[in-house]
């Protein structure tokens, strides 16, 4: 495929793994729309780096209004777009238990966030980071790409959508939402010419949960240890250990037939059953 022909549009690049993706994809040529609220600097100094274009637009993917207005910038800059890569999203900690596992002495203690004491709230703002901005990104980008040759949506899903991670209810909840959304697209769109996949990381170290998963030492944390004794392969892993799925997703003459598909990039976690 001919990538300097392409032209992608990235939500969420300003993080670690979807500013890999957009550095990778401006590495071969393809022109890149970034759409996300701040954090971009480093993002476009990494393309700028390996000589790619791309520029950058201020927008909450929650706001269908100012979403149609960058969608008309964006196709003023630079013309048909064929790939639509919703990243955007996260976790919040108050949409989390504090605890793994119930138990009845937490349920009247201050200082344990049981599953009773979650504010509806918070759940419903991790999903609509989540699932209701890939939604409303999808609605509003998705129209021009219709009968576009080549036309391909990635959404970004994670191994909770498939097993729910212990404590991260809302987060869960949403990723499996955006699994079920991926596949409804796919069928929508079949015969409009738009592929819609997803790709589910396994565990990657990343801005948000280096804390959660590491120690300020390097060292790894209870729950790192249990990922670790889930993946067969043993470690956590790399961006790039994404990108084969990526630019196959992306690229219509090596995947035009894949589409509706959630693809794991885990080191086997999702395979692995535990005995």
């Amino acid at each position: 495929m001919d990538w300097s022909k392409k032209v992608a549009v990235i939500t969420g690049a300003s993080g670690v793994l979807l500013s890999a993706f957009a550095k990778e994809l401006a590495s071969k040529g393809t022109k890149i729309a970034i759409i996300c609220r701040s954090g971009a600097e480093k993002t476009m100094s990494d393309i700028k780096s390996v000589g790619g274009t791309a520029k950058v637009y201020k927008c909450d993917v929650l706001d269908k209004e100012a979403l149609e207005k960058v969608e008309e910038q964006i196709f003023k800059d630079f013309g048909q777009y064929h790939i639509l890569i919703n990243g955007a999203g996260g976790n919040m900690p108050n949409a989390n238990t504090s605890e793994e596992i119930f138990k009845n002495e937490d349920l009247n203690n201050p200082d344990v966030r049981t599953f009773f004491a979650l504010d509806p709230k918070e759940i419903q703002k991790v999903f609509n980071v989540n699932f209701i901005g890939t939604f409303l990104v999808s609605q509003v980008f998705a129209k021009r790409m219709l009968g576009v040759k080549g036309a391909t949506i990635i959404n970004f899903s994670s191994m909770s959508s498939y097993h729910p991670m212990t404590k991260v209810l809302g987060y869960s909840a949403a990723k499996a939402a955006i699994n079920n959304f991926t596949e409804w697209m796919a069928v929508h769109f079949a015969k409009a010419g738009i592929r819609v996949n997803a790709i589910a990381p396994g565990f990657f170290l990343t801005n948000q949960n280096r804390t959660l998963l590491t120690y300020p030492d390097g060292s790894l944390t209870p729950r790192s240890h249990k990922i670790m004794n889930s993946t067969p392969m043993g470690r956590f892993g790399e961006p790039s250990d994404l990108f084969g799925t990526l630019l196959w997703l992306c690229d219509s003459d090596a995947s035009g037939f894949v589409t509706g598909t959630v693809i794991p990039v885990d080191g086997g976690f999702n395979a692995y059953s535990g005995v």
